[in-house]
């Protein structure tokens, strides 16, 4: 599943010069080349060439103003005010909120597609027929791939162009969602949600690299809160769009509503964002490759064991397959000169606890809620708008606390937040399990639906520091891209195994069927986070912060409070 994806917190004073209000006056001191320079350059607005006339200016002053100049004295402030020379000029300006508004609806477009599907399952299954297999890989088929072409998508728009690739996975997320709309059978539209999932791993990525590349380092850190807030409402009004669509048209408008949207920001992403490029590393076809037939034999393997027996040749032959595939892929990428995924990154136990504690989050969590949206409406009769509504304390809850924990995040480092949101959305979880029931009010389930909500959020939040602080500055592109691809293969395994435990014990013949099996599968998931919660444990106490941070990215200012010596 699409994850909320929040930007790094950042220490205090680091993010915007409008925190400087007043100059302290200090005692003058005549500039040197190196402190101009380390106080202007060409990304705060003043050039080389601008600081070395400013020292050469000084030096050739008049014996009297040199004079002057001796005599202490009340002089100005070391780090004058932003002037017209730092000042962003009308096209910079332009082309920065142009990159914010393509990027964010890219992003929202990418990003509600995925939760939008939950409340429309059950009128997808009614009218096309489906069974429990085909609505689980209508949503596993758009994860999936999402998954594994996340770092690859990366590495096309070094080599290919960014704004090229990210302009491709608009123009195939476009089409794609079209063919989804059409589809006349379920096969059809799985097909669709795949290559729907190939465009959205090329938008996810690089959206966030052309926004960053557009905005100039002083407004960065607000460009990036802007675009993980629109990432986090996407995936929080998701189920209520989703409910609301199917309610008042028809399932196929979900994704009807991607394709004006998406045929708007084909041109303009070609005329409005610049062009950009990378070390053009080679690709790791042989890794994709293998990744993908590995996970795909697991998953099948899942998807199939109660249907076709779990020792019938078929799927067995998906486990030996996926399973050999996988081991052959992390032999390919230990020996790779160019990986997909560095193995090697996992021997840090906080890079691998991290990784393997968001799998395990992401397993539990989606695995339950795919059937916990069915369950409103299957058994207990709710509208899809209904049902979209009533889910709400669960996915809306992020949006109301996500500020405050944040502001927790810095005062106690994520790993305590971490631990107990897992803590928190296993009860929920298990609270669930314990309760329902075909006449369960629903009065009776807020109270852990809010739990997990608040659990979710303890979770999301810090998690993005958590991992960067896990590894060197110089690895945090990689290892970022790899724990969105372990949340993604959490969700689409615990929709797997979670089904195979629902198919076991019940099925949709009746509410009492549907609950025998949801309860099992609800109570099994809330099992995985809690394990999840005991992996927590092995993160870093405190999140690490990284001295060689490049000043590109944070721009640190002196307070007024303070003075510099040149």
């Amino acid at each position: 599943m699409n994850q909320p994806i929040v930007p790094l917190f950042l220490p205090r004073r680091v993010s915007d010069h409008s925190q400087l209000r007043e100059w302290p006056s200090v005692p003058f001191r005549r500039p040197t080349l190196q402190s101009v320079r380390r106080r202007g350059g060409p990304d705060d607005g003043v050039p080389d060439a601008a600081a070395s006339a400013a020292v050469d200016g000084a030096s050739s002053a008049s014996p009297t103003a040199r004079g002057r100049s001796a005599t202490p004295t009340t002089a100005p402030p070391v780090d004058p005010p932003v002037g017209a020379a730092d000042l962003p000029s009308p096209a910079s300006r332009s082309r920065a909120v142009w990159a914010v508004v393509i990027t964010g609806l890219a992003l929202f477009m990418a990003s509600l597609d995925n939760l939008v599907v939950s409340t429309a399952l059950p009128v997808i299954r009614v009218n096309l027929h489906a069974g429990l297999s085909g609505l689980e890989w209508t949503v596993n088929a758009y994860t999936l791939t999402f998954a594994v072409l996340l770092l690859s998508a990366a590495a096309l728009g070094e080599r290919f162009g960014r704004r090229r690739v990210f302009v491709a996975g608009i123009a195939l997320f476009t089409a794609s969602s079209a063919a989804a709309a059409l589809a006349p059978t379920i096969g059809v539209l799985v097909a669709a949600r795949a290559l729907q999932g190939a465009g959205g791993a090329m938008i996810m990525p690089l959206s966030l690299t052309l926004l960053s590349a557009a905005v100039r380092p002083e407004r960065r850190n607000a460009a990036l809160g802007i675009w993980g807030a629109i990432g986090g409402t996407a995936i929080a009004i998701g189920p209520l769009v989703g409910g609301a669509v199917t309610s008042g048209w028809a399932w196929q408008y979900i994704f009807w509503l991607n394709v004006p949207v998406g045929l708007a920001l084909l041109p303009l992403a070609r005329w409005r964002l610049a062009e950009s490029r990378g070390a053009a590393a080679p690709l790791d076809l042989v890794g994709v490759g293998l990744v993908s037939v590995g996970l795909f034999g697991v998953v099948l393997g899942l998807v199939r064991g109660n249907a076709h027996g779990w020792t019938s040749p078929s799927v067995l032959a998906a486990f030996v397959v996926g399973t050999l595939s996988l081991v052959a892929f992390v032999t390919w990428e230990l020996r790779s000169d160019h990986p997909m995924l560095d193995i090697r990154l996992f021997a840090r136990r906080g890079f691998a606890s991290v990784n393997v504690t968001a799998l395990l989050f992401s397993f539990g969590m989606f695995g339950a809620i795919f059937f916990l949206t069915q369950f409103l409406q299957t058994v207990q009769g709710y509208s899809p708008l209904s049902a979209g509504v009533r889910i709400l304390p669960w996915t809306a809850v992020t949006m109301v606390l996500a500020p405050f924990v944040g502001q927790l995040a810095e005062r106690w480092g994520g790993k305590p937040l971490v631990v107990t949101g897992l803590a928190l959305q296993a009860v929920g979880l298990a609270w669930l399990a314990v309760i329902l029931a075909p006449g369960t009010p629903y009065a009776d389930m807020i109270a852990p639906f809010v739990l997990c909500g608040v659990g979710m959020t303890l979770f999301f939040v810090p998690l993005a520091s958590v991992v960067l602080g896990t590894v060197p500055s110089s690895l945090e592109g990689v290892a970022s891209g790899t724990n969105a691809a372990f949340r993604e293969l959490g969700g689409v395994l615990g929709i797997a195994a979670l089904g195979a435990v629902f198919s076991a014990r019940g099925g949709y013949a009746s509410p009492h069927a549907y609950v025998s099996g949801l309860v099992p599968a609800v109570a099994c998931g809330a099992g995985v986070v809690a394990i999840g919660a005991l992996c927590a444990l092995a993160l870093p106490s405190r999140r690490r912060l990284h001295l060689d941070v490049d000043p590109l990215q944070v721009p640190v200012l002196v307070p007024a409070t303070e003075s510099v010596a040149s």
